[in-house]
């Protein structure tokens, strides 16, 4: 397993120099800057990996950007409409860029509109920390009573949307215009900001859009991109829902192991994979993570670790993200699935034995509560949880190696 981490650019609260401390392996990263669907450039690609390759002071760090997360796919090739065509021809341009830059794994997601969601970016968790937070009610208050959407009700159970008129009520302004930017201020370090008519106008044009028709048109994307990401020697891998139910009377078509391996087998190349969540898809009970690391595992090409701590078993539910050893999937049993798979492509003489995995979010503890970094990205929190993980790694790989 091959530690990475994730940076945003020069603007992140969590620098190249730290990422050294933490003794990382590689660099996940994009191109934020660059509008979704543009072509992203060499000249682009090249300046962020010079970032990477310097410390503060200029000397070189050892780094190198290995993982691109995420080559965007614009909401026009999801909904098939406007400038898709065009865009999906920029796509394939910047996967050769990033081919001749000497970059193999692309992680992208197919979520419309909205990438990952939640209400709360700064919970307080018992030890005084905070973590990221979805909360149904006051999800279903957004919906409801801030965005207007026509039929929101219809979508939450009646417990929920009775709960969600109390806590709108008992909302002040500030509170209603956090709540708001938290939901619709986009993915973090990235070109579009979204404003509350615009995830309206979205809405809008995805009204009716059927779950079969938009899996559909993933299915005619990769049809076009992962022929020639297997040409380029590339591993396109896409990431789950998140959360892994549907939100806004949006479709969800990545939440589950029967969404993945219909994928999977309508583009049956190995540069069409998966990028494994545990904590998008660990918001679902009914999703077996370590199962579905041995049951897909030869098309897994990378991996965020991280816990979530689910309020119920319903779907859907409310959830806080945990610490990575603390949340409801069994960490160890989806390690030692991971290691497992790397033996058997070891075995099967496969050049990417070593999967790369960054650990995903983290709790803001200690200095992090200063220091403001990106919604989900401390430097002490992701440290800890890189600190259990390589604890896991060490105990399965010793195990390995005497058996």
């Amino acid at each position: 397993m091959r530690q990475t981490w994730r940076w945003f650019g020069p603007l992140d609260g969590v620098g190249i120099d730290d990422m050294m401390q933490a003794g990382v392996e590689g660099v996940v990263s994009a191109l934020h800057h660059v509008p979704t669907g543009a072509v992203w450039s060499p000249e682009e690609i090249r300046r962020r990996q010079d970032e990477i390759g310097r410390r503060r002071d200029g000397r070189p760090s050892g780094l190198a950007w290995e993982v691109v997360e995420s080559l965007p796919v614009s909401e026009d090739i999801k909904k098939q409409q406007g400038d898709w065509r065009t865009h999906i021809a920029h796509y394939r341009e910047s996967m050769a860029n990033l081919a001749r830059a000497g970059i193999e794994v692309i992680c992208y997601n197919f979520m419309p509109v909205l990438d990952w969601t939640r209400t709360d970016l700064a919970w307080e968790v018992s030890h005084g920390g905070t973590a990221m937070r979805f909360d149904l009610a006051d999800f279903a208050a957004f919906d409801i009573h801030i965005l207007q959407r026509p039929g929101a009700a219809e979508s939450f159970p009646e417990a929920v949307v009775a709960e969600a008129a109390v806590r709108f009520a008992a909302m002040d302004e500030a509170r209603r215009q956090q709540l708001m930017d938290n939901l619709v201020c986009g993915l973090p370090g990235a070109a579009e900001q979204f404003t509350l008519e615009d995830v309206r106008a979205h809405l809008a044009e995805y009204a009716g859009l059927p779950t079969a028709t938009l899996r559909g048109h993933l299915i005619d994307f990769l049809a076009e991109v992962a022929p020639e990401a297997e040409r380029l020697g590339l591993r396109l891998c896409c990431h789950p829902d998140d959360p892994p139910f549907p939100l806004l009377g949006l479709p969800r078509i990545m939440s589950t192991e029967a969404d993945y391996r219909a994928v999977l087998d309508a583009v049956d190349l190995p540069a069409n994979g998966v990028t494994l969540c545990s904590g998008s898809l660990g918001a679902r009970p009914d999703n077996d993570l370590p199962g579905m690391m041995e049951r897909l595992g030869d098309r897994v090409h990378f991996l965020h670790l991280r816990n979530v701590t689910r309020d119920t078993d319903t779907v859907p539910c409310s959830f806080y993200e945990a610490e990575h050893l603390g949340g409801g999937t069994d960490m160890v049993a989806l390690m030692k699935a991971v290691v497992a798979e790397e033996a058997r492509r070891r075995a099967a003489g496969r050049a990417d034995v070593s999967i790369p995995f960054r650990p995903d979010h983290g709790q803001d503890i200690l200095d992090d509560l200063g220091r403001k970094a990106q919604p989900g990205y401390p430097a002490i929190g992701r440290l800890k949880g890189l600190a259990e993980l390589r604890g896991i790694m060490a105990a399965l790989e010793h195990g390995a190696a005497r058996a």
